[in-house]
């Protein structure tokens, strides 16, 4: 079974015919509390497991299930475990949060906002690539550093997945003071 996928405004379109409907989105908490589509759910793709997901939430098997994340790459991962584990109508929200927002469809937006995950991945490399070269100057061996986040960034380029990033987000200042599991917006 393939995975579908939906503009935010065709999306949007379908929220407003149907009120019941649900989205799951993937992105860290951190990321989902700064901004977030209205009746928006939250449960991150390291933290997805698609038994509990139907177990105790209204996102069911026989779906829609409609997957968001920040641009599209994370709800794609997302959508191919949940078609994986036997849902039958999982949709990618593609554009993801940043088109939503961009289209003026209804958000929740937190008063504080945290360095979106993607910004912490490019400070951090950058920083990593400027130090190594720097240092390079004193000792040649310090070239490996910027040598070894180049390499490691044309790999997360090539396979679509980010190493850094899955570290950042699991450190403090990326975790909300929510409980473990599901966070949901007011809106449904």
């Amino acid at each position: 079974m393939s995975v579908e996928s939906i503009s935010v405004s065709e999306l949007q379109k379908k929220l407003d015919e149907n009120p019941q409907l649900k989205i799951l989105d993937v992105r860290t908490p951190v990321e989902f509390a700064n901004v977030r589509a209205k009746r928006a759910h939250n449960v991150p793709l390291d933290q997805l497991d698609p038994d509990t997901l139907e177990s105790t939430t209204a996102f069911l098997a026989d779906g829609p299930t409609y997957v968001i994340c920040k641009m599209g790459g994370r709800s794609m991962k997302a959508c191919n475990k949940l078609v994986a584990a036997g849902f039958n109508h999982v949709v990618n929200v593609t554009g993801g949060t940043d088109a939503w927002d961009k289209s003026g469809l209804p958000v929740v937006r937190a008063e504080k906002q945290v360095m979106p995950l993607d910004c912490q991945v490019r400070v951090l490399a950058g920083s990593l690539v400027l130090i190594g070269a720097l240092l390079s100057l004193l000792n040649p061996w310090f070239a490996i550093l910027p040598i070894f986040i180049g390499s490691g960034l044309v790999f997360s380029g090539v396979a679509n997945t980010c190493g850094m990033g899955t570290m950042l987000a699991m450190m403090p200042w990326n975790r909300v003071k929510k409980p473990a599991g599901m966070v949901c917006d007011d809106g449904g």
